[in-house]
């Protein structure tokens, strides 16, 4: 993978909502991939996607926490709201502490965007592929589990975002 991206000014693109962003990239990312594909091998192309994808991902999720100003679990299931604007998920909050966030996505519109779009293959690419890199950058303290997701044919996507708790440190009293 190809760390030395040149940097790019701040992305603001959530504004319109990660739905949204998502399928205008499908609309123009998809067709190039088919063609390079055709042109250089499917299999290839999928995998410098799938780099690339990660690459950027990690990199938002790095920006992400710098506009915060905090990268913890509290401030990271806060930004959620970027994900789900406009109803894009449908989420069930299983746990919410200083030390997990654990929810799981019971409807996912993005799925259903890229069905429609005729790219079901690619939505796991395209979106699912970034949410463990996204929060490796975001904080590489924190731990992502995810076994199954809807845009793989499960029920429903289930998200488990955790960190280890600080030590409390031990004092030890001088015997007089």
């Amino acid at each position: 993978m190809n760390d030395n991206q040149p940097t790019s000014p701040p992305d603001t693109l959530n504004d319109i909502g990660v739905l949204k962003r998502r399928e205008i990239e499908a609309r123009i990312v998809a067709p190039l991939i088919d063609r390079l594909g055709e042109e250089f091998g499917e299999e290839k192309v999928q995998e410098i996607a799938r780099e690339v994808v990660v690459s950027v991902a990690k990199s938002q999720g790095s920006e992400l926490a710098k506009a915060l100003g905090a990268n913890d679990i509290g401030a990271f299931a806060d930004s959620l709201e970027n994900w789900t604007k406009g109803g894009a998920l449908e989420i069930d909050v299983i746990e919410e502490t200083e030390n997990v966030f654990a929810f799981n996505v019971v409807r996912c519109h993005y799925a259903e965007m890229y069905t429609e779009l005729g790219i079901p293959e690619l939505g796991a690419l395209f979106s699912c592929n970034r949410d463990g890199t996204m929060v490796e950058g975001f904080n590489s303290d924190i731990k992502f589990e995810r076994t199954q997701t809807i845009m793989n044919g499960a029920s429903h996507c289930d998200f488990r975002y955790s960190i280890e708790p600080e030590p409390i440190p031990v004092q030890l009293s001088k015997k007089e």
